[in-house]
């Protein structure tokens, strides 16, 4: 048995007392490489979101254990106000503030760790590009470099390569592979199955409520992506409210 690093207990998270996840117990393992997947609307990214705290659980609870910092969180792209006059490189040196605090100063190793990070994704001679200049696979590509600047333990990563071009996610898919072979923990929201059956080994599958949880090749059953789809189908937002949850 693998030492889980983030453990999921009964867990609910409602929207005006409607459960949008429902109910949710599993554990992820400490370097593990896990998607989240299922249906349009299934709560994929409200389970994110509660993992990093963002929103509260209305019942049940989830275990970690680790500082804020440890935890490198990318949310969608459409979240991101990117009209924000800031430079290519300053957006990379927000991964350092857990070294530099809120309002600390940035240090020379500090600029070589963002200069490294730039390259790494492709980006070198981008520095001084202000963000909104970025085509949506460029802007991509800064938000990874922040997060190797970053250095989390954990990495959780919401849609990560939606609306970019093949290219840029071959490129990205190969720092995750990175990552996962450093040790880290890597939990990614995807919609696009063949992407989670080729590059991520286990997969957790929800419609709202926990279908699969456990190796890919067992998980992305024909028959638990039926009850995903069914399930997802006949959810009635108007439904009553959990008694549980309420």
């Amino acid at each position: 048995m693998r030492t889980p690093v983030l453990s999921l207990s009964n867990l609910t998270v409602t929207y005006d007392r409607h459960p949008a996840v429902h109910h949710v117990n599993g554990q992820i393992a400490e370097g593990s490489l896990t998607a989240i997947a299922g249906p349009n609307g299934a709560g994929k990214s409200t389970l994110l979101k509660a993992i990093i705290g963002e929103l509260r659980p209305a019942e049940g609870r989830i275990e970690h254990g680790l500082r804020r910092t440890e935890i490198g969180y990318l949310p969608q792209a459409a979240e991101i106000n990117r009209r924000f006059p800031i430079s290519v490189l300053d957006t990379v040196l927000l991964g350092a503030w857990k070294n530099t605090g809120a309002f600390g100063g940035v240090n020379g190793k500090d600029r070589a760790d963002a200069m490294h990070a730039l390259q790494a994704v492709g980006l070198q001679g981008f520095e001084r590009r202000s963000i909104g200049s970025l085509s949506a696979g460029q802007f991509q590509r800064v938000l990874f470099a922040r997060l190797l600047v970053q250095d989390a333990k954990v990495i959780l990563l919401d849609e990560p390569f939606t609306a970019i071009d093949a290219r840029t996610t071959r490129d990205l898919l190969e720092i995750v592979r990175n990552w996962h072979g450093e040790g880290r923990t890597v939990v990614a929201v995807l919609h696009d199955f063949e992407q989670v059956r080729q590059h991520f080994p286990e997969t957790l599958l929800i419609a709202r409520e926990l279908i699969a949880w456990g190796p890919t090749t067992e998980v992305m059953s024909a028959a638990n992506l039926s009850r995903a789809r069914a399930m997802a189908e006949r959810w009635d937002e108007n439904a009553a409210v959990c008694e549980d949850a309420a």
